[in-house]
């Protein structure tokens, strides 16, 4: 986690930073469903789509999208993701994160009503 301090001011560092922190919280974690795979391929996949197909370039945005489930899922803060990537980073996290004390119905409702007030930053993430 050190090595996310140290890369994240710059560029593609920080994205690999970023999936490798993600994939250290994720570890243990494996998708629902019939393959059964590694929980990573998710978030890799979400940052993937925003950078190929939406042509986003920003940094701190792809980051995002690879620790978009860290606070949700795992024991990770977003006072931990602001000190190892920065305010941005976190920020959109915390955005697009759920309250996993709600039913996913209620979940799933509060996402609807809550959308439109995302930043344009955390309006890709959740949609890619």
């Amino acid at each position: 986690m050190e090595r996310a301090r140290e890369a994240a001011s710059g560029g593609i560092a920080k994205v690999l930073a970023a999936a490798e922190f993600a994939a250290f919280k994720h570890r243990e974690q494996r998708r629902k469903g019939v393959g059964g795979s590694p929980y990573i391929n998710h978030p890799l996949a979400v940052a993937s789509t925003l950078a190929t197909e939406a042509g986003v370039e920003d940094v701190d945005v792809l980051a995002a999208a690879i620790l978009h489930d860290t606070i949700e899922d795992t024991n990770t803060t977003e006072a931990e993701l602001e000190r190892a990537f920065g305010r941005a980073v976190a920020s959109i996290v915390a955005e697009v994160t759920d309250e996993k004390t709600h039913s996913k119905a209620l979940r799933k409702r509060m996402q609807i009503a809550h959308a439109p007030h995302l930043s344009a930053q955390a309006k890709l993430v959740k949609l890619a």
